[in-house]
């Protein structure tokens, strides 16, 4: 897919935006529920990377709820994985439920994760919150959840509010290794680029609204920083799905609301952003990519990421795919002992 020097192949990205079509096809009934514009933040000179109604970070469409359900046949939900790397310990869980006609935006949903791999069974139960996305086109659920063991599991969710009702099966795996920084580990010290090494912010960033506040200190400074750090990577114009432009747009809203108490950090996935001019068949990642590992990810092209550090430096949450404001303002807060 990326040679040793990282380019990317044109044929290879239109290969892998063909294969997500197979999991945004599910999401037709959603775009089609709706006559509002698809939510990107900036404008797409790129047609390869706006034409795709997918879900963030390639989700990946689970088997229906077993036929002994009880609330199988009220509503069919088609599930979308949207969080898919997973390791044991406690970690965001995300999700996105499509019904008949439309995305499901029910309150919150039942959950009940199942260890069915080999061994002793194991079970635990969340309330999962439904968080609309920007625009209120879409939104997903999300839950803290525990995983005592890599493997196998499974999440049955079930909804229902008088409105919506039916239940649905998720597949998960648990990975022992993660190829990204994972919760509690300290992530590489990355000598990103700087506003004041180049001419402009737009040597930086594909963002057309850039914050240059986002671009005054590297990685490895905000990681070092005696105070936390907020650090999203994301391509707001070159992203595969309407979110990852809204994702950075979120984070500046965060860095208005505690500028004084973390540091804020944006990551273009490409590096020299400007001199690609609509053509992925001349982006080159950045080195930070690489050395945060999101080019090992079997599916991930260019959806977001985000992370918090404590003031050690250290992960104390991670964020695939898009992330609300309620949800990074909660977890920023608890870093600061807020929470």
């Amino acid at each position: 897919m990326r040679s040793h020097s990282g380019r990317i192949n044109a044929g290879s990205v239109r290969w892998r935006l063909g294969t997500t079509l197979g999991a945004a096809a599910l999401f037709l009934v959603i775009g089609c529920a709706t006559a509002a514009p698809e939510p990107t933040a900036t404008p797409v000179p790129a047609p390869t990377a706006t034409a795709i109604p997918a879900a963030e970070s390639e989700p990946q469409p689970s088997k229906p709820a077993p036929d002994g359900n009880p609330m199988v046949g009220e509503e069919a939900i088609t599930p979308i994985l949207a969080t898919t790397l997973l390791n044991p310990g406690e970690q965001r869980v995300s999700f996105l439920l499509a019904g008949e006609r439309a995305i499901i935006k029910a309150p919150e949903a039942a959950v009940t994760a199942t260890y069915v791999g080999e061994g002793d069974t194991a079970e635990q139960q969340a309330n999962a919150t439904y968080y609309d996305w920007p625009y209120g086109i879409r939104g997903a659920y999300s839950a803290p959840m525990t995983f005592d063991r890599p493997g196998r599991w499974q999440l049955n969710v079930a909804v229902d509010d008088g409105e919506v009702a039916g239940a649905t099966v998720i597949d998960l795996e648990v990975v022992e290794n993660s190829p990204v920084p994972a919760i509690g580990e300290r992530p590489p010290l990355s000598q990103t680029k700087t506003l004041d090494k180049v001419d402009g912010v737009e040597y930086l960033t594909t963002d057309y609204n850039a914050d240059e506040d986002l671009y005054r200190i590297t990685v490895a400074e905000a990681i070092e920083s005696p105070r936390p750090a907020v650090v999203v990577f994301a391509s707001p114009t070159f992203c595969t799905s309407p979110t990852c432009g809204p994702q950075v747009d979120t984070v500046k809203e965060l860095k208005a609301a505690f500028l004084d108490q973390a540091d804020f950090v944006h990551v273009e996935i490409y590096d020299e952003p400007q001199e690609i001019q609509g053509d992925l068949s001349r982006a080159t990642v950045v080195e930070a990519v690489e050395e945060w590992g999101f080019t090992e990810l079997p599916h991930w092209l260019n959806e977001s990421w985000v992370f918090i550090m404590n003031d050690e430096g250290i992960v104390e949450q991670r964020f695939e795919g898009y992330v609300t404001l309620t949800e990074l303002e909660a977890s920023l807060e608890t870093v600061l002992g807020k929470g």
